[in-house]
This record gives structure tokens, sequence and C-alpha cells, in this order.
């Protein structure tokens, strides 16, 4: 867990010091007072944890600081962290498979969000908790998706289904979900389109594929993910709330974390979508993918140590 809790703080680091260093700065070497919240308000609005988040957080701060009545300023910073740390669902397993068959998970989001890399990288860390894996490119309407997927297939160690560019993504879908049940594999992951013709034909095309894997799987998608770029911080929501109506989203990916100051978002994505936060990641590489924690990443947005220190 050091390891992982290491790679999360020096990914988020440009976060970090636009948030948990001017925090420490706020309160090192003061006595906390009522004056200091405006100062706390802007820094927290400034890392892109949105409007209702911000006022949450404050309300709740003030109340455990009312309860507790810390001696330093720095012990507000140990409140702030728990108090934000309640307010982020931490998710259930998302490693876990169901069911004795294959388990089918769908990757959506709008293109440019690195939903390909994430479903690469999904593979390796399922390949990785011990399960076989084969990964499908249903994103047959952006020019190279296939070959992208593909490259991320090699890398990963698992084959990738794949048609002509064009092609019906329903059909890829289903291809994979197939080839998955025949050789017994544990899991398909079926990348999908992120940006069509409009809105209707997106909405059309997802629910076609959600469709057409459950009728040749009962119980098909077991999973939704949802993959967000934090670098486009709450403008993201927006396209997202999009997929929400075209399928039943079970969990968000948030990636690109490494890229952003405002990896605060967060707190906007939960409290605006209300579903929980499965994975983030925090770089280019393939074992960049990691499972939310919502204690370690707020201690690492803060600065804190692992330990709290």
């Amino acid at each position: 867990m050091a390891g992982f809790f290491e790679r999360l703080k020096s990914g988020m680091s440009r976060t970090r010091s636009g948030l948990g260093d001017r925090i420490r700065t706020l309160v090192g070497g003061r006595q906390w007072s009522d004056d200091l919240y405006d100062e706390l308000e802007e820094i927290l609005y400034e890392a892109d944890l949105g409007s209702h988040s911000v006022e949450t957080i404050l309300d709740r701060l003030r109340d455990e600081v009312r309860h507790n009545r810390p001696e330093r300023a720095e012990d507000v910073t140990r409140l702030l962290h728990q108090v934000m740390v309640n307010m982020l669902e931490a998710p259930a397993n998302p490693y876990e498979l169901t069911g004795d068959g294959p388990n089918v998970w769908l990757m959506v989001g709008v293109n440019g969000t690195g939903k390909t890399t994430t479903a690469g990288k999904l593979a390796q860390r399922m390949k990785q908790q011990g399960a076989t894996v084969i990964l499908g490119a249903a994103d047959t309407f952006r020019a190279a998706a296939a070959e992208q997927l593909m490259e991320w297939g090699r890398r990963a160690g698992v084959d990738v289904v794949r048609q002509a560019e064009g092609a019906d993504p329903a059909a890829v879908a289903f291809d994979t979900v197939r080839a998955a049940m025949a050789r017994r594999l544990n899991l398909a992951v079926v990348d999908t389109a992120g940006r069509l013709h409009n809105k209707a034909h997106l909405m059309q095309e997802l629910g076609k594929i959600v469709r057409v894997v459950g009728r040749e799987l009962p119980g098909a998608p077991h999973q939704v993910w949802l993959v967000i770029d934090a670098t486009t911080g709450q403008n993201g929501l927006e396209q997202a709330r999009v997929f929400l109506e075209a399928v039943q989203v079970t969990g968000i990916i948030l990636t690109k974390l490494d890229g952003t100051a405002k990896g605060g978002v967060a707190f906007a994505i939960h409290q605006t979508l209300g579903l929980p936060i499965a994975f983030v990641g925090v770089g280019e590489h393939l074992d960049d993918l990691m499972v939310f924690d919502p204690d370690q990443y707020v201690r690492a947005i803060l600065g804190m140590g692992e330990s709290g220190d």
C-alpha cells in the first residue's frame, strides 16, 4: 500500500501544490479563527471541488471545530481530512466478477478521456488478479481506435476482437462476448464510441450494444464504467450526463489526475452524478490505474503523510 500511496501522491503533485500547500500555508503557525474559513473556501473552490461540495465541507468542518475545539490550526487539517473522506464513497471491490460465466464490462465516455487506454489498463489489472480477459474494439467510428486498442492488448498480453472501421459496434460487442464464452474466459472488456453523429445516434448505438450483449449473455453488461478526464474539471460533467441517459452506468473511472491542478473534481463528480469512483488513472504506464481509496486520495491532495503526519 505504501507503493500505491506514493505513486498516487506523486501523480497528484499539481493538485497538492495548489490545494495542500496552500492549506498548510494558511494554517501553519497560527491559531484557528473563524476568519480563516473565507480563505479556505477560496482554496477549495480553486481545486474544482464544486460549490455544493465546498459548502458541505465547510459546514461540516465548522461543526467539527465547535465540537472538538482544536488547540492548533494544524489540527484543523486533520478534521478537514476526515470531513472530506466521509463525503466520498469507498467503492465495493471493483475487481469482483459475478456468476460462473464471463463478465462483460462496457467502457463508455467522450473520446479523448482515455477510455481506450483505460480498457487496456483494466485488462492488465484483471490479469494480475488472476482473471482471463479479452478486449473488444467496438469504437468502430474513430479512425485508428481499433489499432490503439490492439497495441494496449499487446502490452497487456490479451487478445482483441475487432472488425473493419465503420462496422456495426454491436456486432463487435457480440463477437467479443461470443469469444469469451467459447474460450471460457472470465471477462470481456468492450470499448465503445464516445462521439457519433449526434447525441441521439450515440444513445441508440450504446442502447443497441447493451441489448445485444444482454440477449447473448443474460445479466450482461455486468459493469458499465464511465471514463471522465480530470483535466476537463466540471466542464466534463455535462458531457458525462449523456451517457447516464443512454446506459445504466455502475461506476466512474477518473483519468489524468496527474495532468491537472484541479484533482478535487472527484468531489464534484460524486456529488453531481451520485456514482462511486472505482478507479483513478495517474499516468501513462500500463500499471498506472489504481482502485480509488477516499482516505489515500484526500491525504494525497492535502499533502498529508500516509499515517496523517
